[in-house]
């Protein structure tokens, strides 16, 4: 396929396939799509379980809701495109479209971490401080964290691709990725990129890093309180209550911190290992939140079978 020359006010950008296998790139989209229909079914039933079952309306579960319909939209944000690319083999996608799938990935990546975060400090006050917690975690605070997190996600992000835009692209703009992701952006840049490296990095410690430090302090504190009940039994009983939270934040840091390994020292990887680790970080979470608490929640589990 020919590329533009560099003088194009638009460039566009290659999106990476799978390497070695694109005779096979139709069939082996069906493991990606059926992960993506899970997916979009899961976090869809969580969403109306809670919606409809009075008893789950409680700050985690609206918590819940909010990891879910995050989930979505970052799932729908790129899978659908990658799809594409792999039935019908769209594989240019233009600078506006692409920066704008950059900035929805990681601003909603944000979003879902202050989830996480809101969601460990839920648990920090049920256990540590149970007579506090309706008065702590109203209806209203829940509401309002959910914006602030939103809003952080925006107000850091937003500058990413604002400080790309202006920037000239040439050469071979393949990624290595099949969506659009800073860095990949960033290093096709025939241009001073240290404004975008700075302000990347920093923007990822003080939101995923701050966030994750701040999660790992909340379970300390737990882990303190659970320690001091007399009972073994009462201690197993806490904090069995904290298990979903724990797997769902593994779920989302562990691919999280994967891909950002393989991106910063993963340069002599094989292609197909760059565009897998993508993938598991956009769908891991996607489709394992639903299940860890479906599996948790019996009040879920109820609701789901009766719709069914």
């Amino acid at each position: 396929m020919p590329l533009s020359n560099s003088s194009e006010p638009s460039p566009s950008f290659l999106l990476a396939g799978l390497p070695g296998l694109e005779g096979a790139q139709c069939w082996l989209s069906i493991p990606l799509c059926s992960a993506y229909v899970l997916a979009v079914a899961g976090n869809g039933a969580v969403l109306l379980a809670v919606r409809l079952e009075p008893g789950l309306h409680a700050p985690m579960y609206l918590f819940l809701c909010m990891l879910a319909t995050v989930d979505l939209a970052l799932a729908t944000a790129t899978v659908p495109r990658t799809l594409s690319f792999y039935w019908f083999g769209s594989r240019e996608i233009g600078l506006g479209a692409c920066l704008l799938q950059m900035f929805l990935i990681h601003a909603l990546s944000a979003v879902e971490s202050a989830v996480l975060l809101a969601m460990a400090v839920d648990r920090y006050v049920a256990i540590c401080h149970p007579l506090r917690h309706a008065a702590v975690l109203t209806a209203a605070t829940t509401a309002k964290v959910g914006l602030l997190a939103l809003a952080r996600g925006v107000i850091f992000f937003l500058p990413l691709p604002l400080l790309l835009l202006p920037l000239p692209f040439c050469g071979p703009r393949a990624l290595s990725h099949s969506f659009c992701l800073h860095q990949d952006v960033m290093n096709l840049a025939c241009a001073n990129t240290t404004p975008s490296v700075v302000y990347g990095l920093t923007a990822i410690l003080l939101v995923m890093g701050l966030d994750s430090l701040l999660i790992c302090l909340s379970y300390i504190l737990i882990l303190r309180a659970v320690l001091r009940l007399a009972a073994w039994r009462e201690r197993l009983k806490v904090f069995s209550t904290c298990i979903a939270h724990i797997c769902v934040v593994l779920a989302f840091y562990v691919p999280l911190i994967g891909l950002s390994v393989v991106h910063r020292f993963g340069k002599d990887l094989a292609p197909l290992v760059h565009v897998i680790m993508g993938n598991v970080y956009i769908l891991v979470p996607a489709v394992l939140n639903p299940i860890i608490y479906g599996v948790r929640t019996k009040q879920i589990q109820r609701r789901i079978l009766s719709l069914i």
